[in-house]
């Protein structure tokens, strides 16, 4: 990842319950969320990342969360189909910022859901050495979106269906990391979802109960590079055993609505 997209959190809160980490009663502190926000965008930004902002709108507290408004795929913008309606209202802003982009909008059918790159990474490499999306359903996106992003992207879409309520989205619970490394959480995943995922990493690297309710898989990796919440020190010994150079951010004000550093980025190259 070389450029990201960004929102800033200016209307951040909690004032709905859409997933098992939000309450209403446990509203985020703004002035905290800001500050964890912004070293999050300082820490981009000194590994070589290019931000690119999207502004925020009143009434759409979960807009922060970039990485839900659609994929991109080269010179394409597959528009995320929010399941919802509290989401819904971002996807015209998305599709308005896209097109200004120079994107090509390409839009699902209306009846089919689909929550963007928090449901769908790539992974360079694989199987067959080309580029593959892996891609979650049940919760926040269903299985009918990846054969029409595999039909309008010409890329093979793995599906894997999520297990847990609590990891409601693909990238709640998984990270590649590189062709042949990944983090998971194995109980996020049913059998067959496991066994996908050990035939396409050699080196598959399962996280601690306490790691993924950190939201530690929830990860931007750049390179070598890979910024995310604070984990244990065994995954960091880890990760740095492997060459990789590990990024620790306090993000638990964005915990609080089911979120940390890969939810608040959009991957745009």
């Amino acid at each position: 990842m070389k450029k990201l997209l960004l929102s800033r959190p200016a209307f951040y809160t909690v004032d709905y319950e859409i997933n098992p980490w939000m309450h209403i009663r446990e509203k985020p502190n703004s002035a905290l969320a800001s500050s964890e926000w912004i070293a999050l965008y300082k820490t981009l930004l000194s590994i070589g990342i290019e931000v690119e902002l999207i502004e925020p709108v009143k009434g759409l507290p979960d807009m922060v969360f970039t990485a839900n408004g659609g994929l991109v795929v080269g010179d394409k913008f597959v528009l995320s189909n929010f399941r919802h309606k509290e989401r819904a209202g971002e996807a015209k802003y998305f599709e308005a910022w896209a097109k200004g982009a120079g994107f090509e909008v390409i839009k699902l059918p209306k009846d089919c859901i689909f929550e963007g790159e928090g449901d769908a990474l790539f992974v360079s490499g694989g199987v067959e050495d080309q580029d593959t999306l892996i891609a979650g359903f049940r919760f926040r996106s269903d299985i009918c979106s990846h054969n029409h992003i595999a039909g309008m992207t010409q890329k093979k879409v793995i599906s894997l269906e999520l297990a847990l309520p609590n990891f409601y989205h693909l990238d709640t619970c998984f990270c590649p990391l590189s062709k042949d490394s990944a983090i998971y959480y194995p109980e996020a995943f049913d059998s067959y979802g496991k066994k996908i995922l050990k035939s396409l990493f050699s080196d598959l690297i399962e996280l601690s109960v306490e790691d993924a309710l950190n939201f530690c898989a929830n990860a931007i990796v750049s390179g070598t590079d890979i910024v995310m919440n604070k984990c244990s020190g065994l995954l960091r010994t880890t990760l740095e055993d492997r060459g990789f150079v590990l990024h620790e951010l306090d993000l638990s004000e964005f915990i609080k609505s089911g979120g940390s550093a890969k939810c608040l980025v959009l991957k745009l190259d």
